[in-house]
């Protein structure tokens, strides 16, 4: 069995585990969450396929060089900070961000550089610190929290290199 097949049979027997706890406690429930899942379906899948058909078209518009230079595995540290910044300052949601990391890894960058992009742009999007998150929360609690996080993406690409050579 591959592994792709593997996660698609635990995750859908997960939710039919899911799907049949919550007919046992109430079928009007039942019936209502599968109404909710099936109109957030049909809304975030258009999105996805937009987001994955356009990471094709910038995979093939983007010069590889441009991106191996920048993120490619012999960049080492330098091109980790480069992903690591770039992750902070990537707007959007995780259709973008996963889409710009499909781009970069089919253009050549590192594992390690695009591990420390994703988890930057998921601990950093400089938009959400300041839409969401300095609204909310006060502002020293937010950059204290941006502070702290700081080595999570460094750590995360050295743990890839180390598995990596393995």
């Amino acid at each position: 069995m591959t592994m792709r097949l593997a996660v698609d049979v635990i995750l859908w027997s997960t939710v039919c585990i899911v799907g049949f706890f919550c007919f046992r406690r109430s079928p009007t429930i039942f019936r209502k969450a599968v109404k909710d899942g099936a109109v957030d379906f049909v809304t975030v899948i258009p999105r996805i396929a937009i987001g994955v058909i356009g990471s094709g078209y910038i995979a093939a518009v983007v010069p590889q060089e441009l991106i191996t230079s920048w993120l490619g595995p012999e960049t080492g540290w330098y091109g980790i900070l480069a992903a690591t910044i770039a992750g902070a300052l990537t707007p959007g949601g995780a259709v973008i961000g996963f889409s710009i990391g499909a781009v970069a890894l089919k253009s050549g960058a590192g594992f390690p550089h695009i591990i420390a992009y994703v988890v930057a742009w998921a601990l950093f999007a400089f938009q959400r610190v300041l839409i969401w998150e300095i609204p909310f929360m006060p502002a020293r609690f937010v950059w204290f929290r941006a502070a702290v996080s700081v080595p999570f993406p460094f750590l995360a690409a050295g743990v890839a290199m180390l598995l990596g050579k393995t």
